[in-house]
């Protein structure tokens, strides 16, 4: 076997067995349950577990049924719902989605606070809806929809489960559309949804979505209301590809992009090597010019040498794309990485375990600064870049005591307004390896038979700053579980070794409108209710065999952090001896510009950036050679330059606006562009969400 399928499978999720159950009794009644999820089977696989509320709300699980039927036969699956995914859109709607394994498809959860109700006023528990699994062929099929109750039961038999992601766009108006993806066995299952998760097009879903068959862990993002990202790897050169949809996610073809450039591929990609493991993709979101660019994390040796001896994962790299921005339904056009290095983790041989384990993780926040985050089995490390991935702060440990020299696996992250980093991660009580069973899985001293009592104890952990892109950001550490989640070793070696994989691989951290932590994460502390049939004699709390699944939990952060900021200086953008001069127009109009900078130095000359970006039209206007004209005159200003639409050269531009809100009016901007082949363009709008300012610095 070739040493890049075999990375594959040490990667993906434990494909599921059949269990023989001597009855089969799967509800196919679907209600508002004790627990207060909507939607969902009228008993769960796993009770509840409600804590104090105090910092997060009481942590709650997502209904699951214990067993799916498969159709008339006497056999089912006993089911889970591992590495859980989350997002938040910019209506603040939470999406929470979970994988049994293949072939038993995916599950997803929503809450809508104007359709499923209001948090609970004491736990602060939020009444999710389940919305059925979307990478299921029977949607449609044996009902209405995926979230409807099937006609003859629920096969919970899908193409996928192997992995799964969502993404989430933020349009100003407009319901957001919500992307879905799940891991098949030769290729990836795509769909989305325009109604909040009620309903999926296409439907059935696609289920060749990825370019290439035989591919591994994929993960997506979206930028805009048709504009999303697929990135995996495959099988014939384990390197990262990514391809774009510009169809909310029905179909990925509308250009593609490879992350491992040339030059890093020597040190990424064998077929006989180590290779490299790849985190998420991210699309920077801001409204700065750095807008679109999208960030592919991965780990990898350090160099071909390291890579052709199977030698540690070393290194931590971001792959950067200026130009996937690019294209239109039209014109599907290619994009291009390049990537720069944001951990050279010392000398080989120093560290036996990599230094990067599952999975690298990237965010970007409101004004274009990039974060990562990983763990190194011991700390969970943390750099910035402030230029758009070229160059990284020096790495910090976020974790603090309790964690500190303990064993920490597991790091998600997540970004938003102006630095505002929120990282999470699985800690334990106990230090060494967590795959190491002779340190985690430790017999009680003078115990009488065997037990878990004195495992390592896992739980939650989040650490957040407000100053995330400084050099060296101040966090906060908390813990966002109100219980011990696992005991025992955690696996960060895919289906590789012998370590406990109830939980899978990862789990992760999404921000909502409000600037709140929401977290989603695996969790197996109860014993399973199946134990009787598939552990029978060992289903005590305490015994070490028995039988436990991983079940999807949720919490989130009561209140956003002290000291936020929502404005400042884009990232990549000078702050000494500047003159900035800003204009945003109505998003509702589809296009507003994102900055107008002006670098005054003492011969008072103009040299600065304007952008400005009018997505109805999918057009992108970046100042070139500086802006030669500036005009002031009241409260009125006006720029004359060349300029670059969609990165082509050769146009000019005239921009002017007005704030008019000191004397009570509205204020307005115009702008008219002219380029190649008559090329002419005129627009005049209000800035009735934007501003013009103006700093002097002497």
């Amino acid at each position: 076997m070739r040493k890049a399928l075999m990375l594959i499978v040490l990667a993906s999720p434990l494909l599921f067995l059949l269990f023989h159950l001597p009855t089969v009794d799967v509800p196919s009644v679907f209600a508002l349950t004790q627990n207060g999820e909507h939607n969902c089977p009228t008993t769960t696989a796993i009770p509840s577990q409600t804590g104090t509320p105090g910092v997060f709300s009481a942590n709650q699980n997502l209904c699951l049924p214990q067993r799916a039927n498969i159709g008339p036969l006497p056999l089912a699956f006993v089911v889970q719902g591992v590495e859980p995914g989350i997002r938040v859109d910019s209506h603040g709607t939470v999406y929470a989605v979970s994988i049994r394994g293949v072939p038993g498809g995916i599950d997803l959860w929503r809450w809508y606070a104007t359709a499923d109700g209001a948090a609970d006023s004491t736990t602060k528990t939020l009444p999710f809806r389940y919305q059925g699994q979307p990478d299921s062929p029977f949607c449609g099929i044996f009902s209405s929809g995926c979230t409807a109750p099937p006609v003859i039961g629920s096969p919970g038999v899908a193409p996928g489960g192997g992995d799964a992601d969502i993404a989430v766009n933020s349009p100003s108006s407009g319901v957001p559309n919500l992307a879905v993806t799940s891991l098949s066995l030769l290729s990836v299952t795509a769909s989305h949804s325009t109604d909040r998760g009620n309903t999926f097009m296409p439907n059935p879903p696609n289920v060749l979505a990825a370019a290439i068959l035989g591919d591994d862990r994929q993960w997506n993002d979206a930028i805009d209301t048709s504009t999303v990202y697929l990135e995996y790897h495959d099988v014939a050169t384990f390197n990262i590809d990514v391809q774009r949809s510009f169809n909310g996610g029905a179909t990925y073809l509308s250009g593609v992009g490879e992350a491992i450039d040339p030059a890093t591929a020597p040190a990424a990609i064998t077929a006989a090597g180590a290779a490299n493991i790849a985190g998420q993709t991210r699309v920077d979101h801001s409204r700065c010019p750095s807008r679109g660019n999208l960030y592919q994390i991965f780990a990898a040796p350090d160099n071909a040498t390291e890579n052709v001896t199977g030698a540690a994962l070393r290194d931590l790299y971001v792959g950067v794309s200026i130009d996937a921005k690019l294209g239109s339904p039209l014109l599907p056009l290619p994009f291009m990485f390049t990537d720069y290095k944001i951990l050279n983790n010392g000398p080989a041989g120093n560290h036996n375990q990599g230094a990067v384990n599952l999975f690298p993780a990237l965010a970007t926040d409101d004004f274009g600064f990039v974060y990562a985050a990983w763990s190194d089995q011991t700390n969970i490390n943390f750099s910035s870049s402030s230029d758009h991935g070229k160059t990284w702060t020096a790495p910090m440990a976020v974790n603090s005591t309790p964690t500190v020299g303990k064993s920490n696996v597991f790091p998600w992250v997540a970004a938003d307004a102006n630095g505002h980093v929120a990282v999470v991660w699985l800690g334990a009580n106990l230090a060494g390896n967590s795959n190491d069973p002779t340190v985690m899985e430790v017999t009680c001293p003078l115990a009488a038979h065997p037990t878990n009592e004195c495992w390592a104890q896992w739980e939650v952990y989040m650490a957040e700053t407000v100053n995330g892109h400084d050099p060296a950001p101040a966090f906060l550490q908390y813990q966002a579980s109100d219980h011990v989640i696992h005991l025992g070793t955690v696996s960060t070696g895919g289906l590789g070794g012998n370590a406990n994989r109830n939980l899978a691989d990862f789990f992760q951290v999404a921000l909502d409108p409000q600037h709140r932590a929401n977290i989603s994460f695996a969790d197996d502390h109860i014993v399973s209710p199946l134990c009787t049939t598939q552990s029978p004699n060992h289903c005590a709390a305490n015994d070490p065999q028995s039988f436990r699944t991983g079940q999807p939990y949720f919490t989130y952060k009561l209140n956003p952090p002290n000291g936020l900021r929502t404005e400042g200086t884009c990232a990549g953008q000078a702050t000494d001896g500047q003159e900035e001069d800003e204009a945003e127009g109505d998003d509702n109009e589809g296009d507003h510009v994102d900055s107008v900078d002006r670098k005054d130095d003492q011969h008072q000359t103009e040299n600065g950036t304007f952008h400005y970006r009018d997505s109805s039209r999918d057009m992108d206007v970046v100042s070139s050679n500086g802006v030669r004209s500036i005009t002031y005159g009241g409260s009125c200003v006006s720029f004359i330059g060349d300029a670059k639409v969609n990165r082509v050269p050769g146009y000019q531009f005239t921009f002017s606006a007005c704030d008019l809100s000191a004397s009570g009016g509205i204020g307005t901007f115009a702008i008219t562009l002219t380029g190649p082949g008559g090329f002419s363009y005129s627009k005049n709008s209000t800035l009735t969400n934007g501003f013009v300012k103006l700093h002097v610095l002497l």
